[in-house]
């Protein structure tokens, strides 16, 4: 239990309750007492039950899917902290959504990054805590503090366990160019090498064309990304991987699992033995898949409320 000058009160939206709960029990304190409901009309109606003059206020709500009616409730409770007079608050958003709309992609696209980072920052919050930002640069889109936890590390400690550290026979690939950065530091903290899918299409109405950048025969390959979403890149990388590079086996980790369309179906139909998720967003199927399975990013949430509240530095997390 963290002791301070002023009390901590931790409330969650309806984006993934279970992970807000377990973030409380690895602190030592209870959830907040709240209810976050809609009228018959569909707006957002938020309720707190219990006193935050004066506290330092944490609101845990991912912005998953349905992506809109989750940023509305942290809005709105972001709203109700701040008018019942919290001393602070701070977002912390698990799964940051929208952060794929970072920069403009052709003439007359919004920068819907910036757009929500401006709703999160006027409707009151003093900070947001959130983990594997799509990229890295929406931190700068707030003009309040922004920390950006990493989930490699948790994933990082379960494959060694697995495989060892520094394993000969194991490499991290890569499943598009844009990851590369991402998976490199992964790797580093693997001590295993890095291999890169290169996929372009060639001609207009022909299939893209896979290339493996570094030497993967024979070897067992974990594929690393941030998100998991329709899982159509993640499954092609997974097929080239054994069609043209003639590797051993595929596991894949991603920090968010949205999973959607049919991602599940993608992913059970495929060469990839095992997707490692984290529980920043729940599984979104109505029955377990076999090959899907989530570590828990609660302790280090937890880790980092604590040092946010006691005003001591989070860097060390980011190690």
């Amino acid at each position: 239990m963290v002791s301070h000058g002023k009390d901590i009160k931790i409330f969650a939206g309806n984006a993934n309750k279970p992970l807000a709960e377990n973030i409380c029990r690895n602190i030592g304190i209870r959830l907040g007492d709240s209810n976050v409901t809609s009228f018959s009309d569909g707006e957002i109606s938020v309720s707190l039950y219990e006193s935050v003059r004066g506290s330092d206020v944490f609101i845990i709500q991912s912005t998953c899917g349905p992506v809109n009616d989750h940023l509305m409730e942290l809005l709105i409770m972001v709203d109700a902290c701040k008018r019942a007079s919290a001393g602070r608050i701070t977002a912390v958003i698990p799964y940051f959504g929208y952060a794929r709309q970072d920069r403009k992609a052709k003439a007359r696209d919004p920068i819907s990054a910036k757009l929500v980072a401006n709703l999160i920052t006027s409707a009151g919050a003093d900070r947001v805590l959130t983990m594997d930002l799509h990229a890295s640069q929406i931190q700068g889109f707030f003009d309040i503090p922004v920390d950006n936890l990493l989930g490699s590390p948790l994933f990082s400690e379960y494959y060694i366990k697995r495989f060892g550290e520094g394993a000969d026979d194991v490499i991290v690939v890569s499943p598009d160019v844009g990851s590369v950065a991402r998976a490199r530091t992964f790797a580093l903290k693997m001590g295993l090498g890095l291999a890169i899918i290169d996929k372009r299409r060639e001609k207009a109405n022909q299939s893209e064309v896979m290339n493996i950048i570094g030497e993967v025969r024979d070897k067992s390959v974990i594929l690393y990304d941030d998100m998991v979403d329709t899982a159509g890149s993640l499954v092609g990388a997974a097929k080239a991987l054994i069609e043209v590079g003639k590797v051993k086996e595929i596991y894949a980790c991603a920090t968010h699992g949205v999973l959607s369309g049919q991602a599940i179906e993608r992913v059970n139909d495929s060469y990839i033995k095992e997707l490692l998720c984290l529980d920043t967003i729940p599984y979104p199927g109505a029955v377990p898949s076999p090959k899907i399975r989530y570590l828990s990013a609660a302790p280090l949430f937890a880790e980092a409320i604590e040092r946010v509240y006691e005003e001591v530095s989070i860097s060390t997390l980011f190690r």
